[in-house]
């Protein structure tokens, strides 16, 4: 076993390999997998979930620190593209046809087609390593005092913002051609026009029938795209060494550390199962005929 987890962790010392090896006897793997099964279950009713072999701390601790970090970069990045995505794709739609159209639309186009952990490779190289006006890892600069303070502020935004831009670059794309095409259908819906015969102010159209009506097929992506927040980091924070729930969980698999592993695993999916839970019991709120079963109508 010494050997195996040398051949891991090469730049261990001998003090903590030993220690790594005391923590794999603890797990008792020889025990019968319905009596550790039990044990597992019991842990996570105290939110215990192990101690890593690794770092030698509970992974609780481990991943309630990290689990922040990660909201923040991939949920500011995740606003960001979406608030994109909807301005983009409503002037796609209310410019159809003409050159700026077919220009933004490649554009948009080409962005998706670039995986996120291309683009944060290019702007690492380019804006760290080159230029050196971005910090290439870390969430903050070592050294400075944590708080609410506007130079601690700025650090993390600093340290954040190639992570952030990696995910914003690639992810509007397809958002913004979707919510195009879906505004262009609700466009020449007849409740539109009804509305316009109305006389309803242009406003009120645009907002409430259009833009609402619109953005509501992309409703579900986006709650669907909240539960991956977690598990969609792991590339990403490994490309920028961003201490987050990924970089700990991809740790564990190269580390073979099975309590961080789990602890990641049941994390990642819970978060899934919430986002999508919590979508389908507000989509009936956000559209009516969901939960009524109506057709194809608007009410006014």
């Amino acid at each position: 076993m010494k050997a195996q987890i040398r051949k891991q962790n090469p730049a261990a010392t001998p003090d903590e390999i030993n220690r790594m090896v005391e923590q794999y006897i603890s797990l008792r793997p020889d025990r019968p997998l319905s009596e550790q099964y039990i044990n597992y279950l019991d842990g996570l009713l105290h939110l215990d979930l192990g101690t890593s072999v690794y770092y030698n701390r509970p992974v609780a601790e481990i991943y309630a620190e990290a689990i922040p970090w990660t909201l923040f970069v991939m949920g500011v990045a995740l606003l960001i593209s979406l608030f994109i995505s909807i301005t983009l794709g409503a002037f796609l739609a209310y410019y159809e046809g003409t050159k700026i159209d077919y220009i933004l639309s490649t554009v948009s186009v080409t962005m998706n087609s670039v995986p996120y952990y291309i683009a944060g490779i290019f702007l690492l190289v380019i804006f760290a390593h080159t230029l050196g006006l971005f910090p290439s890892g870390d969430r903050t600069t070592m050294g400075i005092e944590p708080g609410f303070t506007v130079e601690y502020i700025l650090d993390v935004l600093w340290h954040a913002a190639l992570p952030i831009l990696s995910v914003v670059l690639t992810a509007f794309g397809g958002r913004a051609l979707g919510m195009r095409g879906n505004s262009i259908r609700v466009l020449g819906e007849d409740y539109i026009r009804v509305a316009r015969l109305r006389g309803l102010p242009s406003n009120r159209i645009q907002l409430q029938y259009v833009a609402r009506n619109a953005v509501l097929p992309i409703y579900t992506n986006v709650m669907i795209q909240i539960g991956f927040i977690l598990g969609g980091s792991i590339i990403l924070e490994q490309i920028f060494r961003y201490p987050g729930v990924g970089f700990y969980f991809f740790r564990s698999i190269n580390a073979r550390d099975y309590p961080l592993m789990m602890g990641g695993f049941l994390i990642i999916t819970l978060a899934v199962i919430i986002a999508i839970t919590i979508a389908d019991f507000t989509y009936g709120i956000i559209d009516p005929r969901a939960s009524s079963g109506g057709g194809n109508h608007e009410a006014f």
